[in-house]
């Protein structure tokens, strides 16, 4: 998979919030099944927020999950210290998504953890997710898509930048749930005692997002083909899921200003679909987009990308429950 550059403006995570995250977790390098920390619990180590989620799920009482990137900060331009990246490689199990971090992909690269989940590969991540006619399919046949589309990006490279994919799977309940099952085998790995346990919560997490998908399928049914935008495109997968158009005012990455061309692109796009509202994030400045509303005389509302937990937000489904009644409230629905 293709690594992004850095970014321009980088999070710098300190040495001392890695600290504090090493008492947190024990103080000390658990080894295989945890065995070496105080209470036994193993040492599992997630990359940012939604696989946090996961992996606590389907964990249970008998992990410790840390996260690498701090609450509410932008994990696109996370930056690791030093002790963190040793985390990496204390850590019993490292739950990540490669291609979305670059800190977090070297940090991999450089201590080599005897476990790791990828999110990327049961995801089933694609380039330009958007209800191009994938709707309704599995994660395993979302993930054949991929591929397929991988392969022609390889040999047509034009201005859509091919093979760079898209990392906010996240935002379609039945991918997230596609990573729980990898989680509970690796898991089941490190500490077979209680793979059943593991492999058990992994099914109920399945069951919680199969029943937030069909809530989300019902509620947005009459929006059928409706025109979301938003700040920058972080909902192409709930786009897809859920037969939206997503138009983003910036690109994948958050903090990328929009030229005054996307910009007038983004006016038609409002003026001709009839659209109501325009959809800010919470990690990031909303004033492009506060701008352009009010430039329209259109509303403007919150849409979580989930990429971090915002400060007063509960866990995964909670923020995607909200989402939901922002999307029901400001999309053009019949």
């Amino acid at each position: 998979m293709t690594r992004p550059a850095p970014r321009r403006r980088a999070l710098v995570a300190s040495a001392a919030l890695a600290a504090t995250t090493l008492v947190a977790a024990g103080c000390s390098s658990p080894g295989a099944g945890g065995e070496d920390d105080a209470d036994g619990r193993v040492q599992v180590l997630a990359s940012f927020y939604p696989l946090q989620y996961v992996a606590e799920q389907v964990g249970g009482e008998h992990v410790q999950v840390s996260n690498l990137t701090p609450p509410a900060a932008e994990p696109h331009d996370l930056e690791l210290a030093p002790a963190q990246v040793r985390e990496i490689g204390d850590a019993d199990l490292v739950v990540y998504l490669s291609g979305f971090q670059t800190a977090v992909d070297e940090g991999i690269e450089q201590r080599d953890p005897a476990h790791v989940v990828d999110a990327a590969g049961p995801a089933g991540l694609e380039e330009h997710p958007d209800g191009a006619g994938h709707e309704g399919e599995t994660a395993e046949e979302h993930a054949a898509h991929a591929e397929e589309e991988h392969a022609e990006g390889d040999d047509e490279h034009d201005s859509h930048d091919h093979g760079a994919l898209d990392p906010h799977f996240w935002l379609d309940p039945t991918r997230l749930a596609a990573v729980g099952d990898e989680v509970a085998d690796e898991l089941s790995a490190i500490d077979p005692d209680h793979a059943e346990e593991y492999r058990a919560n992994a099914e109920s997490l399945t069951a919680d997002l199969d029943a937030l998908d069909a809530e989300y399928a019902e509620a947005l049914a009459p929006c059928a083909g409706a025109t979301l935008v938003t700040s920058h495109e972080a909902f192409g997968y709930l786009a897809e899921r859920y037969d939206l158009h997503q138009v983003g005012i910036s690109g994948i990455d958050p903090e990328a200003e929009p030229s005054p061309a996307r910009l007038r692109e983004v006016r038609e796009v409002v003026q001709d679909a009839g659209v109501t509202t325009l959809f800010f994030e919470t990690l990031v400045s909303p004033k492009v987009t506060q701008t352009l509303a009010d430039d329209l005389g259109v509303g403007t509302a919150v849409l979580d990308p989930l990429e971090g937990l915002a400060e007063g937000a509960t866990d995964y489904r909670g923020v995607m429950e909200s989402n939901l009644e922002a999307l029901t409230s400001g999309l053009a629905c019949s």
